[in-house]
């Protein structure tokens, strides 16, 4: 358990995957600050489900996650 995310995690994460492609990568830390730069989140633990979502969609387009 615990691979489900909400649409709004998935929907936000996306977004900012195509407008801020060179932004992020498949660390975890580097999405989180990343994402501090690019966006006023009030919810660090929204941020970090975010941030970890991109990793994990990033590690999945490089094969390297299924």
């Amino acid at each position: 358990m615990g691979k489900v995310k909400s649409l709004y995690i998935k929907r936000a994460a996306r977004r900012l995957l195509e407008q801020y492609p060179d932004k992020f990568s498949t660390d975890f830390k580097q999405n989180c600050q990343a994402l501090d730069a690019l966006l006023k989140l009030g919810s660090k633990p929204l941020r970090n489900r975010i941030a970890g979502y991109i990793s994990n969609l990033l590690k999945q387009q490089k094969g390297g996650v299924k």
